[in-house]
């Protein structure tokens, strides 16, 4: 199984080529390391910091930016089992943040400060999966 942290580039294209004007909502899922791995050049290098303790550090500095931008997490969960899929991809976090459009969260992740402030993300995270989803009113039936 390969672990994913950063987006492809052909799939940083599609987002990018997407509608940059409309609000956005981020699925995300992370599974955290049990140690986090900083680089050799980071302060935390070394430090025992455990990979949930290295995302929420992503989490805590990159706030601001987020909140900045128009950001805000909408929906957060814990959790507990795979019911259907793959038993191997299990989660530590599962949470949805929503940006006013695109453009906010392109904008984000090119600031000087958040790509800083990412390192923390990078040494923590052990995979990921982020699903960019178009907001839409649910029906009364699922899939509605």
């Amino acid at each position: 199984m390969s672990a994913h942290i950063d987006p492809d580039r052909d799939a940083w294209a599609i987002f990018k080529a997407l509608p940059r004007d409309e609000p956005i909502q981020m699925l995300n899922l992370v599974r955290v390391k049990p140690l986090a791995e900083y680089p050799a050049d980071h302060p935390d290098h070394g430090k025992a910091i455990t990979g949930l303790e290295a995302y929420r550090a992503y989490g805590a500095t990159t706030a601001p930016i987020f909140a900045r931008l128009g950001g805000r997490q909408v929906w957060a969960g814990k959790p507990q089992v795979m019911v259907t899929g793959p038993q191997d991809e299990a989660w530590d976090l599962a949470f949805i943040a929503e940006y006013p459009n695109a453009a906010a969260f392109l904008a984000m992740v090119a600031d000087p400060e958040y790509r800083e402030f990412v390192k923390h993300r990078t040494a923590g995270v052990a995979d990921s999966r982020l699903l960019r989803l178009s907001p839409i009113e649910p029906g009364a039936g699922f899939g509605e």
